[in-house]
């Protein structure tokens, strides 16, 4: 097996069986193991009577730990990157170091396992292919609203915590009252749930079911007929304002991500 100055690993999010077996090999073999809380490292550590020893390596350290870091690879010893659960730079820490290493000319290596954004999405039947990932949702109602209106579109993925689900669903319901939501929590535990129905269904089947654990959730896209008609509304509103066709093209493409192309057609039937 090749191998490399910095390994990215990826750690289970629930269920300790589904970290892999290259995973356990390269933390057992690293010289050290940079982690968010070495306490929940520890544990599954432990569990796979790993001893490598860890330093750790969070949002409020980034920029500190990168010199540390740098002197360790510079002595010839291998550092192994994980997150609490699932895979590192997933809203997780680890760019700042990346990007340095990769400036410094460190070989840097991700090994693929555990994310919680791949797990929710096989099980939730989509249009299309493609989607925009947003992380956490920002705590801004108006943030979220614009979120929600931009990518009407497109699925938009999201990450939630159980003591602000039930708001960020209130807000999608007033923003987009026919929207179909997707949540997932406890992925992987025993107490697995992935929920989709229209959003004002989803919020009573949460306030009458306890909400515990990280969430992932899912907000699809509209139905294609809502989504033209919206796009030529807001074709009608830029036409009337004294926008060229291709002008109304780029803006519409750039702010909801749509085919460029397609828009400029429709402006000019």
């Amino acid at each position: 097996m090749k191998e490399y100055d910095f390994y990215i690993v990826s750690t289970p999010i629930g269920n300790l069986k589904d970290i892999t077996l290259r995973a356990i090999e390269v933390l057992k073999s690293v010289d050290i193991i940079a982690c968010e809380d070495m306490r929940v490292t520890q544990k599954l550590l432990n569990h796979f009577n790993i001893k490598t020893k860890c330093i750790s390596y969070h949002k409020f350290n980034e920029k500190e730990r990168v010199s540390l870091f740098l002197e360790i690879l510079n002595k010839g010893e291998k550092i192994a990157l994980v997150s609490d659960a699932g895979t590192p730079l997933f809203c997780d820490p680890g760019a700042v170091i990346v990007e340095e290493l990769k400036k410094h000319k460190f070989s840097v290596t991700s090994l693929p396992g555990a994310n919680a954004v791949a797990t929710f999405l096989s099980q939730v039947p989509r249009q299309d292919e493609d989607f925009v990932f947003i992380g956490f949702l920002p705590k801004s109602r108006t943030q979220i609203e614009e979120i929600l209106k931009r990518y009407k579109a497109t699925d938009i993925i999201f990450y939630d915590s159980p003591n602000r689900i039930l708001n960020t669903l209130e807000i999608i319901n007033e923003c987009r009252p026919e929207s179909i939501t997707a949540i997932g929590r406890e992925l992987t535990k025993i107490f697995e749930e992935v929920v989709i129905d229209k959003t004002s269904n989803v919020i009573n089947y949460f306030k009458m079911n306890t909400l515990k654990g990280e969430i992932a959730g899912a907000v699809l896209r509209e139905n294609i007929s809502n989504t033209n008609a919206d796009v030529d509304e807001k074709i009608s509103v830029l036409k009337a304002k004294g926008f060229k066709a291709k002008e109304i093209s780029i803006i519409l493409s750039s702010l909801y991500k749509l085919n460029k192309n397609d828009i400029y057609q429709k402006c000019l039937n």
